[in-house]
Order: C-alpha cells, then sequence, then structure tokens
C-alpha cells in the first residue's frame, strides 16, 4: 500500500509535491548566481535550464493538486526551513546545503535527482528519491479513480490551471490537467526529465533547448555532464557515463559564497544582514506571487517575472559581499519572512 488512500491523503501529498519541487530551488538558484556566466557560460547554461524545468515541475504539482480539489500553499513558514535540512518528508537521507558551484554542489544536486534503484517500491512518505514518492502518487490517483470514478477525483475548478509559464529557458511543457490521462502527462513530465524517460536511459524524451540537434539529457545526467566535464551523446548509456564533448569549467569564476548563510551570522543592522533581509522579503514576495497565480488567477504568473529578476539581482549583490573572513562572500539565506514583517 503506498499511503494514499482517499483523496485528502491525495490532496495532502500533493501538497508535499509542491513542497518537495520548490526544496530543489534555493539551491540551484544558488549554484547559479554564484556562476560568472561570462567565464562559464556552458554550466550557467546547464543549471540555468534545470532550475526553469523545476519551476515547470512546480506549476505541474499546483495544477495537480488543483486538479483535484486542493489548494497550493507555497508562502508559508515550512517552504523555507532553516539550512540544512532534508528532502522534504523523504527518509532523511538526501541533505540540502546551499553552496556555490562547484564538487559539492552537484553532489547535492546529483542525491537530489537521484533515479530510483530497479524495483524500488513507491513510497509516500520516508521515500529514498523522488521517483519512488512520484510512483506512490501515481499508484494512489489511479486506484482512487479506480474506486471513485474520476468525477469523484477530478473535482478542481479548470480555470485554476496553468496553462504556461513565464521564464523558461527550459523543455517540457505546462500540462493543464482535468482527468487521470492529463494527471499521467504532468507527472510522466516530471519524473522523465529529472530521472530520464527509463531507467535506463540517460535523454528524458525532449530536444536540448539550447542545442536543438541533441536529445536533452535528464536532470540527474546533466550533472554528471557537469561533474564528469563532458556530455552525453548518442549511444552512451548510464553505465558508460558521458563520453562526447568537453565542458570547460572555470573554476575561478565562481563567487565564493559561504556554505548556507544565515542572517544572524552578521551583526544587527550590518550592511550584509540588511541585505539578506530585503533578498528575503523579496523571494517571499515571489513565492506569494505564484500561490496567487496557483490559486485562481493563473494569469498573474507574468507578473512574477520582474520580482525573479530583483531575486537575481539581490542574489548575485549579496554574493559580492566579503563576509570578512577572508575567503567567502555572504549569500541569500532564504529564510521566511511573516507577511505582516515584509516592506
Amino acid at each position: 500500500m503506498d499511503g494514499i488512500g482517499t483523496v485528502e491523503e491525495l490532496r495532502r501529498h500533493l501538497q508535499w509535491a509542491v513542497e518537495l519541487e520548490h526544496s530543489t530551488i534555493p539551491p540551484y538558484l544558488c549554484a547559479l548566481y554564484s556562476l560568472d556566466a561570462e567565464r562559464n557560460a556552458e554550466a550557467a547554461q546547464v543549471i540555468g535550464g534545470v532550475l526553469d524545468e523545476e519551476m515547470l515541475h512546480l506549476a505541474l504539482a499546483a495544477n495537480l493538486l488543483n486538479a483535484v480539489g486542493g489548494k497550493p500553499v507555497l508562502d508559508a513558514p515550512e517552504l523555507l526551513p532553516a539550512y540544512p535540512y532534508t528532502l522534504p518528508h523523504s527518509d532523511g537521507s538526501v541533505r540540502i546545503d546551499l553552496n556555490p558551484f562547484g564538487a559539492e554542489a552537484l553532489e547535492v544536486f546529483l542525491r537530489i535527482e537521484q533515479p530510483e534503484a530497479k524495483g524500488a517500491r513507491p513510497q509516500a512518505d520516508g521515500y529514498a528519491t523522488i521517483g519512488q514518492f512520484y510512483g506512490a502518487v501515481e499508484g494512489g490517483l489511479r486506484r482512487l479513480c479506480e474506486e471513485l470514478g474520476e468525477e469523484a477525483v477530478f473535482t478542481g475548478d479548470p480555470a485554476r490551471q496553468v496553462g504556461e509559464m513565464a521564464f523558461r529557458s527550459g523543455g517540457g511543457r505546462v500540462v493543464p490537467v482535468t482527468d487521470l490521462k492529463s494527471a499521467m502527462a504532468a507527472l510522466t513530465e516530471i519524473i522523465e526529465q529529472g530521472e530520464g524517460a527509463a531507467l535506463t536511459e540517460v535523454w528524458d524524451g525532449e530536444k536540448d533547448v539550447f542545442h536543438p540537434d541533441r536529445e536533452e539529457v535528464a536532470h540527474y545526467y546533466r550533472f554528471q555532464e557537469l561533474k564528469f566535464g563532458r556530455r552525453y551523446q548518442a549511444g552512451d548509456t548510464p553505465r558508460s557515463g558521458p563520453t562526447g564533448d568537453v565542458i570547460a569549467v572555470d573554476h575561478g569564476g565562481v563567487r565564493p559564497m559561504r556554505r548556507n548563510p544565515r542572517t544572524t551570522d552578521h551583526p544587527e543592522g550590518s550592511p550584509i544582514r540588511v541585505a539578506q533581509q530585503d533578498f528575503n522579503a523579496t523571494y517571499c514576495l515571489l513565492l506569494a506571487m505564484l500561490e496567487d497565480a496557483f490559486n485562481g488567477n493563473p494569469g498573474d504568473i507574468r507578473s512574477s517575472v520582474r520580482v525573479m529578476y530583483a531575486v537575481k539581482t539581490k542574489a548575485q549583490a549579496l554574493m559580492a559581499m566579503p563576509t570578512g573572513d577572508g575567503k567567502t562572500m555572504a549569500g541569500p539565506s532564504f529564510e521566511y519572512v511573516p507577511k505582516d514583517q515584509r516592506p
């Protein structure tokens, strides 16, 4: 049994999916914004593409939750727990840290995107891999539709469905969810982009956005490309590893952000702490705007683009501020700011 036996349990787990997809965004943002995009254009393209696809997955999770009569929540303290922490509702084996781009960050990303082992059972709570979690969601959805009928499961207002994303440099598509067929399409999009189209494939079934002549590599294998410094090419497999073109990484073109920054690392009123507090308020505004878009105002998602650019600008400004230890720069701390404390 996968732990999803009622529609209410399904809604709860799909809210967990929203939290899970969001949990990947802050660490990917830190790695991306620590890169000098001119000196590390290829690495920035790879991480930027994955980040945009995670935003897509967030929208797909919200569509799934809306379709079954739920209410996506993003603007809440549980979306921004203190770092480090583990993947939400997992078995605790995957620790999430905020790091600049580098070997440590890539190891975190590879653990997040780790494909499930062959024969691994679906696991709704205490999962080891994201694939196991979504396998449990899929099983619960199918069973409830068989037991209750699709009309009793998909009770959400179709007008709440997001049909497109405003900031996209990744592959895939936003799938409006209204029935079991479209729900399965949304889940497939999430799983294949992360782990690959099959456990024996590195490809996710799409074309590479930046190189349309190539097949697109799933997230786990894109991070392997950065780790090993080579692209996957036709004929490569998970066993062979990437054997294609070299991806050059200039490690001198990485801002040395302090690991897991916190506002409490710096005195009250200090320039870094003030900048971190400003960043946190802006990021929470972004979460509020996305929550609004996912709760009846899907057209408003375009309005969040300017806030996303403000998040980038403020994160990079922090990474230009020395911490005073002679080695590291400051960074965004992604701490929750209550609504009544925001400017």
